[in-house]
């Protein structure tokens, strides 16, 4: 059996926020609900691991990066309300708005792909919401379904907010160019699947970067699979900068987007971020110019090789029998036979 955890019924600020039970957990931290009795209401508290507090580095990077979140204001944004240190024993926390929903990646392993029309309004979101934070210089670096949450807002279902902004920041070391950097948990920074080219590379990284895994969360969520086969996450690194990704339309058999969705996943996904979409604003006027109609076909209809000839033909009145039509025709000619014999 576990042992309790030590963070429940905890108190932060001087009892203004009360831990009450663990939501989840990575390599990095983990994400409390508590309690905020001064409004008689929930908060999300996000605590970094105790191994990371006690570097000095990592705690004034934190800070820094948490400034900058607080500083976001746009409402497709997670809000901070707080951040700090606990004086007692250096505990590092960030106090959030709570969210009930799920994450896109929640959402597309129980619901499936997601339509075109409902899709691309979320990614549109999305987008506006980075471009907010990188006008204020700050680049996500760690895009993927799971911190893109569809929360329920005032009955609205579709409501994205995006998580995490600036934590791989506080988190990641140094990387230079050609070398590859591990962070103390083994892992390479940042989530292969929806890595940019160039931050596979080391490269420095700017808002390029975001657009592209993006692209990268946008096709997954239309096709339910990514843009490369890989069997491991290295395998997906020197995917994403050395091969060209499958096409939209092509991946997977019977499903077709038309060619103006294909053209912008295409042209966000460019291996070169200079042929990319340079800014998010950019981006997401570009998916909604080419967002399916609701009602379009999944598939485009045949076309022909060959006009087929045409028939042009009187339609009979409406509600009047053919027969009635033939036998009115001939009585006409008997009626203007008689006159013709009478003037004789």
């Amino acid at each position: 059996m576990a042992p309790p955890d030590p963070l429940i019924g905890r108190e932060l600020l001087n009892g203004q926020f009360k831990i009450t039970r663990k939501i989840g957990s990575g390599g990095m931290g983990a994400v409390y609900e508590a309690l905020q009795p001064s409004v008689n209401g929930k908060v999300a508290v996000k605590i970094l691991h105790a191994k990371l507090a006690n570097r000095k580095d990592l705690v004034s990077r934190f800070n820094r990066e948490a400034a900058a979140m607080s500083h976001l204001t746009h409402p497709n944004t997670c809000k901070v309300i707080v951040y700090g240190e606990d004086e007692s024993d250096g505990l590092l926390y960030i106090v959030m708005e709570y969210l009930e929903g799920k994450n896109l990646n929640q959402t597309v392993r129980s619901e499936g792909p997601i339509p075109a029309p409902r899709a691309i309004p979320l990614l549109v979101q999305a987008c506006l919401a980075l471009q907010e934070a990188h006008d204020k210089g700050i680049v996500h670096r760690d895009l993927k379904p799971e911190n893109i949450f569809l929360c329920h807002v005032g009955g609205m279902k579709d409501y994205v907010k995006v998580l995490d902004f600036g934590l791989a920041k506080v988190t990641e070391r140094e990387m230079r160019p050609g070398s590859m950097v591990l962070t103390q948990e083994g892992m390479v920074f940042g989530t292969p699947e929806f890595m940019s080219p160039e931050q596979a590379q080391g490269k420095k990284l700017d808002a390029r970067s975001d657009i592209y895994s993006l692209a990268v969360i946008l096709y997954e969520v239309l096709t339910g699979k990514l843009p490369f086969d890989a069997k491991s996450p290295m395998e997906f690194i020197q995917l994403h900068v050395q091969k060209t990704p499958i096409p939209l339309s092509q991946r997977v058999p019977g499903k077709h987007f038309g060619p103006e969705l294909d053209a912008v996943i295409a042209k966000a996904l460019s291996k070169d971020r200079e042929e990319r979409y340079q800014t998010a604003k950019e981006f997401a006027d570009a998916l909604t110019a080419a967002t399916p109609k609701e009602n379009a076909p999944s598939t485009p209809a045949p076309v022909a090789s060959a006009p087929a000839p045409m028939v042009v033909q009187a339609p009979a009145a409406k509600g009047v029998p053919h027969s009635f039509v033939i036998l009115a025709f001939l009585l006409g000619l008997g009626v203007m036979a008689a006159v013709f014999l009478l003037k004789k």
